[in-house]
């Protein structure tokens, strides 16, 4: 079995049924590509700078027996795309909720939920500034949500939207981190986050995926500037 299309496989298998559904007449999610893309190009990019350094001093890195080989700088064309497809199967989870749940659970909360995490995440950077995945998760956490909290963004069905991706964005990340085969395809230098995994996967995962996932659904709604479903 030729296992270099792993990563491969489980980019197009995270994103296969999100980018078939955006064509769904009803609520059709491919109208508004252009601002989508637009706004993920904008925070991929961020992204992709961020994992290029972190690669370069050895916090994380690759098992390229997993992988096609083909590299853009020190970063394989997999992770590229991970940046890409990851955020547009969250996008899609959170735009569907707009659809399917008409009132969102958390509306009277996310005030409150912004409020503890800003705090929380201060404190994590604060005690953990030695840790560089810890510290620079935490710290851009903190500085997204502090923005978030004085523009006022309603944020009730970001925060549902990614309850409900955490599932499956655990699920692609346990597969990527998981011991389950030879190696990992990704691996983490421990002496650079808390240590603490939910299976197999660094707990900064979950908030490092928040910042990617929110802040993509966050810039794209600005850019369309109307709301995404009349109510």
């Amino acid at each position: 079995m030729d296992t270099h299309y792993l990563y491969l496989a489980i980019n197009i298998g995270s994103v296969f049924v999100p980018f078939l559904a955006s064509f769904y007449p009803k609520h059709a999610f491919y109208k508004h590509w252009k601002s989508y893309f637009i706004a993920n190009s904008i925070v991929a990019l961020f992204f992709i700078v961020w994992d290029m350094i972190f690669t370069h001093i050895g916090v994380w890195g690759f098992n390229y027996n997993y992988l096609l080989g083909i590299k853009i700088y020190n970063l394989p064309i997999e992770e590229i795309m991970f940046f890409f497809f990851i955020p547009y199967s969250s996008t899609f989870i959170w735009y569907s909720m707009l659809y399917l749940v008409k009132k969102c659970p958390l509306e009277n909360y996310h005030k409150a939920i912004t409020t503890f995490l800003l705090g929380f995440s201060f404190v994590v950077a604060i005690i953990n500034y030695e840790r560089f995945y810890t510290f620079y998760t935490s710290l851009f956490f903190f500085i997204f949500l502090a923005v978030i909290y004085w523009k006022k963004v309603n944020m009730g069905y970001i925060y549902f939207g990614y309850i409900i991706t955490l599932l499956p964005f655990l699920i692609v990340n346990g597969i990527l981190t998981g011991s389950w085969i030879d190696e990992p395809v990704v691996w983490y230098n421990n002496n650079e986050n808390l240590g603490k995994r939910i299976a197999t996967i660094p707990v900064e995962d979950a908030f490092y995926g928040f910042v990617m996932v929110a802040a993509t659904i966050v810039l794209f709604q600005s850019i369309e500037k109307k709301p995404l479903l009349a109510r």
